[in-house]
Order: structure tokens, then C-alpha cells, then sequence
């Protein structure tokens, strides 16, 4: 299960779509409308599942330095005690099926790099399919969001459905807090390279300081949008997800997302739309 695609942009950076493995979860998160702390009640009483849906990494070759956004799963997740025992999301609402070979440290170097190329770790959050790979990247610059951090550590991190049991230690990623830059419709923004070319964007819902990736290939936005939504056509239709802590941030996210693309030809890739990585290859921008 190693599905790899790339496209090479006109300013010679080049993109990946590295799929560590899949995950099934159930059909009321992915699109079930957030009730905020009733959520996960939800979720765990409910029965009918997804298809197994990608887990999407990206790695962007830049001439600055190889950036990766998000980590994906490990295979350490089928380790009896790997997940928080006492928490019911893990035995009750999550299946993945991560293969060893299928970690983002194997595929890139199938790739021909090794981890220890790689410039910048971007975590969009710290949801265990995004930061399972963390453990790859010892010589790296690992970006979040200072919200996320703090709302995703220890015990009450634990609670919320995080692992910080299981990052790097020591552990000190450089934390974000978004300047006053607008990018397009976004209001803020900070720049993660010196050429201007590539964004982080706050997309606020999914979790408290959710980060989004924007990639400018000329008047073209390749948004890497991790969990902004789990399909293009649910942020079309500005559905939020079913564990969203804060459904209102949500909207208003997906509605940003959606001016966006109407100002821009925005390519939406978001971590687990199983159509994201034909959409890369095809270069599909979001529909009038």
C-alpha cells in the first residue's frame, strides 16, 4: 500500500502525496455535524463505519529544503497498551490498518531521501494519523500551532484523544501564533519560506489551532487542508465534521476555505479524501 503521486510545479518545486497506510472511522464524524461536547457520545454509540480512507502525508521539494506536512500513522499503533487504555475513541471508533513499510520514514526513502534530509516538519495537529511519524524526524524543525500544542498535552491532552505519551522527548517543536498577514481571505498567516511561496494558514475547528498548508504555484493554491474537512465536497458544502470541539470555528473555516477558491484555483487535499491524490496528479482545482 504504497500510494505515492507527484507533480513537478513550474517553479521547481515538486509535491508527494505519501499515504502511510488507512483508517476507517465512523460515518457520523467524518460528516455528522459537531454537537460540541455531546460529540463524542455520538460517535462512539454509533455503528455504521467508512471505507478504509487514506492517510496522507506530504512532502514538498522545495529549494529551500525538503518540508513534510504531517507525519502520518505508525505501525506501533497494533501494540497492545499503544493507545490511551482507558480512552473508549480508540477501542470503539478508530480502525487502521499501518503496515512498517507503509511509516513516512520508509516511503521517503523509497523516495530517495532519508528523514534526516528534511528541513521542516509541519503538524497540522496532533491527532495520532498525523503525528504517529513523528519518531522519523530527530534532525528536524518541527512546526505546530501553539494552540494545539497546549490543548493537546499531557493528561488533559490525553483526555481529548491526543498521545503526547508518545512524542519525541525532549519535545520542543517551534510553536506558531499567526502573525497579522493576510493571505487572500485569510486574515492571518505566516510565511514559511523565504520565496513567499508556501503558507501556513490557520483553519480553526477540527481542533483549536488547526494549521492548513498553502502552496502557491503561480495563481494556483495547492492547499494541503489535513482535516479541515475529511472531502472537497463536504467543505463545498460546509459540513462539519461530527467531533468538531468548536462547530462554529469550523464553519467559519470552511467558509474562508471556500472564498479562497473563488478568488484563486485552489487544489483542496485534504488528509483523508480518498479522491486527494487523483486531484493532485490531474492538478483538479475546486469548481467554479
Amino acid at each position: 500500500m504504497h500510494d505515492m503521486s507527484s507533480i513537478a510545479l513550474s517553479s521547481g518545486v515538486r509535491v508527494h502525496a505519501i499515504q502511510t497506510g488507512t483508517v476507517a472511522i465512523k460515518d457520523v464524524q467524518r460528516s455528522g455535524e459537531s454537537k460540541g461536547t455531546r460529540s463524542l457520545v455520538r460517535v462512539l454509540a454509533a455503528r455504521r463505519w467508512t471505507e478504509p480512507l487514506p492517510i496522507l502525508a506530504w512532502l514538498i521539494e522545495h529549494p529551500e529544503g525538503l518540508i513534510v506536512v504531517d507525519t502520518g500513522e505508525t505501525a506501533r499503533m497494533s501494540e497492545p497498551g499503544y493507545f490511551t487504555a482507558w480512552h473508549p475513541y480508540y477501542r470503539l471508533a478508530l480502525r487502521e490498518w499501518v503496515e512498517p513499510e507503509d511509516e513516512i520514514g520508509p516511503q521517503l526513502r523509497r523516495l530517495g531521501f532519508s528523514p534526516d534530509d528534511v528541513r521542516q516538519v509541519v503538524l497540522s495537529h496532533f491527532h495520532t494519523d498525523h503525528a504517529g511519524g513523528l519518531g522519523h524526524f530527530p534532525s528536524s524543525e518541527i512546526i505546530a500551532s501553539r494552540a494545539d500544542y497546549e490543548f493537546s498535552r499531557g493528561a488533559l491532552g490525553r483526555a481529548r484523544g491526543f498521545l503526547p505519551q508518545h512524542w519525541p522527548k525532549p519535545f520542543t517543536p517551534r510553536l506558531i501564533e499567526h502573525g497579522g498577514r493576510a493571505f487572500g481571505p485569510f486574515a492571518r498567516s505566516t510565511p514559511l519560506t523565504a520565496a513567499g511561496d508556501v503558507h501556513l494558514l490557520p483553519t480553526p475547528g477540527h481542533t483549536p489551532g488547526h494549521l492548513s498548508v498553502a502552496l502557491e504555484d503561480g495563481d494556483t493554491v495547492f492547499l494541503l487542508a489535513a482535516d479541515a474537512s475529511y472531502t472537497q465536497q463536504l467543505m463545498l458544502d460546509g459540513v462539519v465534521d461530527g467531533v468538531s470541539p468548536d462547530p462554529t470555528a469550523a464553519r467559519a473555516t470552511l467558509a474562508t476555505i471556500r472564498a479562497l477558491t473563488t478568488q484563486r484555483p485552489t487544489v483542496y487535499l485534504p488528509s483523508h479524501d480518498p479522491e486527494a491524490v487523483a486531484r493532485l496528479a490531474g492538478r483538479e482545482v475546486v469548481p467554479a
